[in-house]
This record gives structure tokens, sequence and C-alpha cells, in this order.
């Protein structure tokens, strides 16, 4: 009768549990109060500051034209998706270089981070980087069409920018320390895959996706285990997979080289031509 009563209470604490997982996964996946917003945003060379019109109100964006324009023009350009619990206002000193081979940059905020309205779901995510991409893909003087866009995203924003190829062509995707989906993040918590609101499948993307996928992770990821990266890796069509001897927010631990490695992969999709690079 005592083991009884003792699966019993193990049972309703569980339940308690998994519900309060319900209740509070959106503040856990996107932590947005984690994030304090800088008191002035930087003022940086060349950076374009925009504020896109979503219905789900305005969303911070902010857009590097390159600096050099090398071969075809219009340029290709990366859209970049941070981490759950960064800024945009962290990025420019690692995507900025870009610029000076050719390559626009814009860095798209989420819902109710830094300066921007609303709250984070999948649904609003997604619909503030779709009017991002649309944004970019209009500036016919300096950007090409969906043909060079390229869109990469780090942690959760692989999950962002994976939406985003679901809904508009691009020309290659980078995943750094990305999951699956989170449905498979849900056993981490010991919780059911069903309970999960915001699934971000990813695999699937990936493995419909038409384009080369570049997919980075770290062997020590402590958060999203290197098993999502090689099972992204093995869904691409046309895959590459770089490995880093580091964790997840120390991924990759070299940007200078990175940046080289990101170049290459896209002088070997013949995104932008080697002989232009300086």
């Amino acid at each position: 009768m005592t083991m009884l009563k003792f699966s019993f209470y193990v049972c309703i604490l569980y339940v308690a549990y998994c519900g309060v997982l319900f209740l509070m996964q959106r503040q856990m996946m996107f932590p947005h109060q984690m994030t304090e917003t800088p008191k002035e945003t930087k003022n940086i060379p060349g950076l374009e500051k925009i504020f896109l019109d979503t219905e789900h109100g305005k969303t911070e964006a902010w857009f590097f034209p390159p600096v050099a324009k090398h071969g075809k023009v219009p340029c290709p350009a990366i859209i970049f998706a941070h981490g759950n619990a960064e800024l945009i206002d962290f990025w420019p000193e690692e995507f900025k270089p870009f610029t000076h081979i050719g390559i626009g940059v814009m860095l798209v905020e989420y819902p109710g981070y830094g300066r921007s309205e609303g709250k984070s779901s999948q649904s609003s995510v997604t619909d503030v980087f779709v009017s991002a991409y649309n944004f970019l893909v209009s500036r016919k003087k300096d950007i090409a069409d969906s043909s060079r866009i390229i869109l990469a995203g780090r942690s959760v924003g692989g999950g962002a920018i994976c939406q985003l190829a679901a809904k508009q062509p691009s020309a290659a995707l980078i995943l750094m320390s990305t999951f699956t989906g989170t449905r498979a993040l849900a056993a981490k918590y010991l919780a059911p895959g069903f309970l999960v609101r915001d699934t971000f499948d990813n695999l699937a993307v990936v493995r419909v996706y038409k384009g080369p996928v570049l997919v980075v992770h770290g062997e020590n990821d402590e958060v999203i285990p290197y098993s999502h990266g090689i099972s992204l890796y093995r869904a691409a069509k046309h895959g590459k997979l770089i490995s880093y001897a580091a964790g997840h927010n120390d991924c990759p631990p070299d940007w200078n080289l990175f940046r080289k490695e990101i170049t290459d992969f896209l002088c070997e999709a013949k995104i932008i031509d080697p002989l232009n690079i300086p």
C-alpha cells in the first residue's frame, strides 16, 4: 500500500511538472526578460536601422549593405537569426566583415526582444522573418533576388531560419548549434513531445531543402546535443558538416576561421566567386 501511495504521489508530481512546463515553455524558449536592452544602440558605420511592420507590432532589424561589390550586382545577402537569450546588438562584429567581400547582412530581432513589440512564438517569429526577407529582396539596387539569399541561424535561430526556408526560396542554409526539433528536445526535460506548442521541425525542412546546407555544431554542446547536428547533416540532400571541440555558447571558437569556412562554403555553392575575394 505504501508503494502504491508513493507511485500515486510521483504521478501527481509529474503531471504538475508537465503542466508547469506546458505553461512556461514559451518563456523558456524565448526568455527575452533575461537579456537587458542597451539604453543606447550602437553607432556603427553603414548600419541601417529598420522597423518592420507586422501584425504582431513593429520589429527591429539591422541591415548592413555590402561595402564592396564584386562580380554580379545586385549582391548576395545573409539573413541571420540569433539565439534565444541574445539580441541583434550582439552580432555586428561577427557579421559585418562579410560586407567587405560583397555580401549584405540583415540581423533580425524577435518579437518582444530589445526594442521590438509583440510576443515570440513560432508563428510570430516566422511572420517577422518573412517580412524581413520581403524587405531585403525589395532592395533591388544592391541586393539580389532569392537566388543569392543565404539563411543563417544559431540555436533557436536555426528554427526561425528553417521556418523561413520552408516559406521562401533561398540559395543556402547555415545552421549553427541547432536542434532537429523541439519535440526531440522535450525528452531532455522528461516531458512528452505532444506538449510542445512551437515544434520548429527543422529536420523536416532540411530533408526537403534543395540547396546546400552547412551544419555547424560543437561536439561538447551541453544545451543541444551534437547528435542533433549529425542528424541535420545526414538529412540534407547537399549537406556539409563542420564540427568543433566546443560547447553551445563558444561555437565556433574562432570567428575569423569560421568566416573563412563560410566563405569557402558559399564559393563551393557558387553564390560568390572566389576570384572576387580579396
